[in-house]
């Protein structure tokens, strides 16, 4: 194998392909990155068994076609530290693959290429086609309530719904859930839920921009596999059944209240500063055209802020911990938020004023 490609050409995908490889593995081809070299293509690839990343780009100049293993974090620390515009050379010598670029030389360890895993080559009964966009909000909007290390393991991920004309995004960590559907110009029959891993969902909403190019989702019963331009990304899904997320969305809350959204956020993350470190617990005073914030610590500290809202009912306290609030006003859109609230033992529904694309449940806290 023997190549010259520029910095730039090869730094991008490999610093998205190096993000799926895990430093402590227990297989070490599975820390390298493989490089597959044909006529002027050059593709990288990396996995960790659950979740695999193809990247392609073009060379300069492929004077002999071949494959080759290689340390992914290795490598891309020396082309990180390379001077802008440098062009490299690759070659195979001795078993070692050796980088040149202007007076500097690097010789890396390879491994064998048939120990590099496969993700098997399924093949999907659907495909279908999405915006980039559509897919990114609906990733952005719900990824934070994913539970990151629970014993309820399809937990450790997110739910995608696709049917007929829509899409919808669920995460739940059991004490608060995100919901967003979006609707798209797709046709399933009958409706797919597959439930993405969390790192599946992490290095896919990486691949996403804003744009209106599309990303072709092809599903399998045991796999996922997205397609954007250059990119081929493919995770394993969780073999689970998902909650039914319908029945935790509390109905007939009556009390109603809107305040703006980046002022909710500033109090909330000023009273949170003197709440419990463990708990992070706040109280909510709701009455009339005002919402009290408070908080106390075991050092005997409290905090209390006011803010006006838009209310004309009864008046009600409730607990919450005060991050899983943050955490929604944070990926609402809106400059106003709406929440509705029962009783003080009942969950809060958080959303745009009016509905919108998404909704979010709060469990309280007893304080």
């Amino acid at each position: 194998m023997r190549f010259s490609i520029s910095r730039e050409a090869l730094l991008r995908p490999l610093a998205l392909v190096a993000g799926v490889v895990e430093r402590r593995q227990t297989l070490p081809v599975l820390s390298n990155v493989l490089i597959q070299v044909d006529h002027e293509q050059v593709a990288l690839t990396g996995t960790d068994l659950e979740v695999e990343l193809i990247g392609r780009t073009a060379a300069s100049l492929v004077e002999v076609p071949g494959s080759a293993t290689v340390p992914a974090r290795k490598l891309m620390d020396i082309c990180k530290s390379l001077p802008d515009q440098a062009e490299l050379q690759f070659s195979l010598e001795d078993g070692r693959a050796v980088l040149r670029s202007g007076r500097s030389r690097f010789t890396l360890s390879t491994l064998p290429v048939a120990e590099f895993p496969n993700i098997e080559d399924t093949q999907g009964d659907v495909e279908l086609s999405l915006p980039r966009g559509t897919l990114k909000h609906l990733i952005d909007a719900t990824s934070f309530a994913m539970a990151q290390q629970d014993v309820r393991y399809y937990l450790n991920g997110m739910l995608l719904e696709l049917r007929s004309n829509l899409v919808r995004t669920v995460a739940t960590d059991g004490h608060r859930l995100a919901v967003c559907s979006r609707p798209a110009e797709i046709q399933v029959e009958p409706a797919r839920k597959l439930i993405v891993p969390r790192k599946g969902v992490l290095e896919l909403v990486r691949l996403l921009d804003d744009s209106d190019e599309p990303v072709t989702l092809t599903l399998s019963a045991s796999h996922v596999r997205a397609h954007t331009g250059d990119f081929t990304f493919t995770s394993k899904l969780v073999d689970g059944k998902f909650p039914d997320y319908e029945r935790v969305v509390p109905r007939g809350g009556d009390k109603v209240f809107i305040a703006d959204r980046t002022e909710l956020r500033q109090v909330l993350s000023r009273t949170s500063i003197l709440s419990n470190e463990k708990y992070r617990g706040v109280r909510l005073h709701l009455k009339e055209g005002n919402l009290q914030v408070m908080a106390n610590n075991p050092e005997q500290e409290e905090a209390e802020e006011n803010v006006a809202v838009e209310y004309g009912g009864d008046a009600l306290e409730i607990g919450f911990n005060v991050g899983y609030l943050i955490d929604v006003l944070n990926v609402l859109d809106e400059d106003r938020m709406q929440m509705t609230l029962a009783d003080s033992n009942s969950s809060a529904l958080m959303e745009e004023p009016g509905g919108g694309d998404a909704l979010y449940v709060v469990m309280p806290m007893r304080l």
